[in-house]
């Protein structure tokens, strides 16, 4: 894969529409993020660090992104909330066979019904990006949050 001027526009355009789309709270978008293999895993900094395997949430391919929003449409009962993602620009890492190493910083508010905006998950995306005939997918999306300390459930994707 080559990275020129259109594939970095692409790049930030899929980071924004991935955005756009889990702070729109129409969760059947999210799984067309990902390619049919796609990983994606929620993690705490102390734990990637430290190279332990250990994920909040862990979901290996489409059909387990897809149980995911099932989940949060038809069984998961939470007190609802808005969330609002802000996403800094993709640095890229590497541009391989593989595909485009990225990361990008990200801090996610969360807003209930009733109450303030609080900040809610702070940290950044590792990606592997890679092109598909529909455009560039992720591959992988590792979210690693910096605080240990989460809220006790995370409902939505980050």
């Amino acid at each position: 894969m080559k990275l020129d001027f259109d594939t970095w526009q692409a790049l930030v355009q899929l980071q924004a529409d991935y955005a756009a789309a889990v702070d729109s709270g129409d969760w059947s978008l999210w799984p067309d993020f990902f390619t049919e293999d796609g990983v994606y895993k929620l993690q705490p900094r102390e734990n990637h660090e430290r190279g332990f395997p250990l994920c909040t949430l862990a979901f290996d391919g489409k059909p387990s992104l897809r149980d995911r929003v099932y989940g949060i449409q038809e069984t998961l009962f939470h007190d609802p909330y808005y969330q609002r993602h802000v996403v800094g620009a993709p640095v890229v890492r590497s541009v391989g066979d593989d595909g485009i190493r990225c990361e990008s910083n990200y801090a996610v508010f969360r807003t209930k019904l009733n109450g303030l905006s609080e900040v809610f998950n702070v940290g950044r995306y590792l990606d592997r990006v890679v092109s598909t005939p529909s455009g560039l997918k992720f591959a992988q999306r590792l979210v690693v949050y910096d605080s240990e300390m989460i809220p006790n459930s995370i409902i939505y994707p980050i």
